[in-house]
C-alpha cells in the first residue's frame, strides 16, 4: 500500500543546532529528565479529529484542505484509508498514543445498529494497527454535538429520547474504548448548556447530567473498564454558557453528585483562555483539588473570543504547565493530546508534522526547565517563607480548626496591627525569565 505521508521518514532528534524542520531539537524520547525518559514524562498523543478530520473549516468558509485519505466516495473507505493514514502519521512522528471520537473514525448511518457495525469495523482495523505500531489509545470519547438531535444538548436535552440516544452511543463508545485498551474516555459537554435560560430549566439539566455520568459510572464497573474517568471543562462556544464552564464548576458538580472519586479532569489550555483564567490556573486548580489528570495541549488567541485550538509553542505556558504537573506527580492514565489544528492556510500533509514538532520541542524544552525549577526549589522556596506564619503554633491552631473568633479578637487587641511583607512578584518574575532564556 502506498504512503499518505510520502517523502517524510521518521521523525528523529537533532539537537538544538540542527537547522532541519523535520526534526527534533529537543524532544529526545529516551533522554533522562529526573528519573523519568521525556517519552514517560510527556505522553504525547495526536488527536485524530483536527489532524485527520479537520479540513480548515471556520464559521466564514469551507475547509481549504484537501487529503488523498478523503478521495472516494464511499464512507466506510474513506474512514479506512484515513486510520490507516493516521497511523502512518503516528508512527513517523513517533508518538506512543492517540486519541478520538466516535464519530471520528467511523461515519454515522441512518440507524444506530448500521452505525454501531461501521465502528466495530473501524475499530478491529484500529485493534490491529495499535499491534503493529505499539501506538496505544490515550482516551476515547463520543461525539454528543454535531448531529442535529443534540442542538439542545445530550445528557441535558429537554427530551427523555435524546437523552436515550446518547447514552446508548456513549456505552459503545466506552465498550469500543475498553476494546482499544483505552487508558481513559473523556466526557465533554459540547452543547451541556444553554442559549436562553428563557427556555431551561437549569436545575432539571444539571440533575439530569448527574444521573447521566453516574450511569456511566455503573456501566464501567459492569464491563470492568480500568480506565480513568475525566471532564473537560469549557465555558461557552457554541452555547452561551455551559455547565462545565471550568475546573471550579466541574469540581463543584462532582461534589454535589457524588462522582469525584470517579473523576478527574482534563484540562484543556484554550479552554482556559474562554473561561478568563490562564492555563495553569486551571492547572493548578486541579492539582490542588487532587483532581488533575490529562491535559488538551494547544494554544487560544487572546485576541479572539473562540476556540482557535493553535498548536502550543509559547515556552511560558509550557513551562509552568509542566512545572505544575512535576509537582503534583506527573501523569498516571493521562498525558499530553494535542488538540490542535494547523492553520486555514498550511494545507499540505508535511504542515501537519511541523505543527506536531513544534508542539512536542516546546514542551520538552518547558519540561527541562520545570525539572530544573522543581530540583532547585527557588519558587517553592519562596512559597514556604511567604506562608511560614502558618507554620508558627498559632498559625497551626487556625488551620486544626481550634482557634476561635474571641481568640483571634484577644491576639490583636494584644500584639497590635500585624506586620505585612513584599510580594516581590517583580523579582520572581525575572528569576523565571533567567530559567527560561
Amino acid at each position: 500500500m502506498s504512503e499518505f505521508f510520502p517523502g517524510v521518514s521518521r521523525i528523529q532528534y537533532e539537537g538544538p543546532d540542527s537547522k532541519n524542520p523535520l526534526a527534533f531539537k529537543h524532544y529526545n524520547a529516551d533522554e533522562k529528565v529526573g528519573n523519568k525518559t521525556m517519552r514517560d514524562h510527556l505522553r504525547f498523543a495526536v488527536c485524530y479529529w483536527h489532524t485527520f478530520k479537520g479540513l480548515g473549516s471556520d464559521p466564514f468558509g469551507p475547509g481549504t484542505i484537501i487529503r488523498e485519505y478523503n478521495n472516494s466516495s464511499d464512507p466506510m473507505a474513506v474512514a479506512e484509508m484515513t486510520l490507516r493514514a493516521a497511523f502512518e502519521f503516528f508512527s513517523k512522528l513517533g508518538v506512543g498514543f492517540w486519541c478520538f471520537h466516535d464519530r471520528d473514525i467511523a461515519p454515522e448511518a441512518d440507524d444506530l445498529a448500521t452505525t454501531n457495525e461501521r465502528l466495530d469495523k473501524i475499530v478491529g482495523l484500529a485493534k490491529s494497527l495499535q499491534k503493529q505500531t505499539g501506538v496505544k489509545l490515550l482516551w476515547g470519547t463520543a461525539n454528543l454535538f454535531s448531529h442535529r438531535r443534540y442542538m439542545a444538548g445530550a445528557a441535558t436535552n429537554p427530551s427523555p429520547y435524546v437523552f436515550a440516544h446518547a447514552a446508548a452511543q456513549v456505552k459503545k463508545a466506552m465498550t469500543v474504548t475498553k476494546e482499544l485498551g483505552g487508558a481513559g474516555y473523556v466526557f465533554w459537554g459540547g452543547r451541556e448548556g444553554y442559549d436562553t435560560l428563557l427556555n431551561t430549566d437549569m436545575k432539571r439539566e444539571l440533575d439530569h447530567l448527574g444521573r447521566f455520568l453516574n450511569m456511566a459510572v455503573e456501566y464501567k464497573q459492569k464491563i470492568g473498564f480500568k480506565g480513568q474517568f475525566y471532564i473537560e471543562p469549557k465555558p461557552k462556544e457554541p452555547t452561551k454558557h455551559q455547565y462545565d464552564f471550568d475546573a471550579g464548576a466541574c469540581y463543584a458538580f462532582l461534589q454535589k453528585y457524588g462522582l469525584v472519586e470517579h473523576f478527574k479532569m482534563n484540562i484543556e489550555a484554550n479552554h482556559a483562555t474562554l473561561a478568563g483564567h490562564t492555563f495553569q490556573h486551571e492547572l493548578e486548580f486541579a492539582a490542588a483539588n487532587g483532581i488533575l489528570g490529562s491535559i488538551d495541549a494547544n494554544r487560544g488567541d487572546l485576541l479572539l473570543g473562540w476556540d482557535t485550538d493553535q498548536f502550543p509553542t509559547d515556552l511560558y505556558d509550557c513551562t509552568m504547565a509542566m512545572y505544575t504537573v512535576l509537582k503534583s506527580g506527573g501523569f498516571k492514565t493521562g498525558g499530553l493530546n494535542f488538540d490542535a489544528k494547523v492553520r486555514r492556510q498550511s494545507i499540505e500533509p508535511v504542515d501537519l508534522f511541523h505543527a506536531h514538532i513544534g508542539g512536542m520541542d516546546a514542551f520538552a524544552r518547558g519540561l527541562k526547565i520545570a525539572q530544573k525549577m522543581v530540583a532547585d526549589k527557588t519558587f517553592e522556596k519562596v512559597v514556604k517563607e511567604r506562608y511560614q506564619g502558618w507554620d508558627t503554633l498559632f498559625g497551626r491552631k487556625i488551620e486544626r480548626g481550634k482557634a476561635t473568633f474571641d481568640e483571634l479578637e484577644a491576639y490583636t487587641l494584644k500584639n497590635g496591627e500585624p506586620a505585612v511583607q513584599s510580594g516581590r512578584q517583580e523579582m520572581l518574575e525575572n528569576i523565571l525569565n533567567e530559567y527560561i532564556r
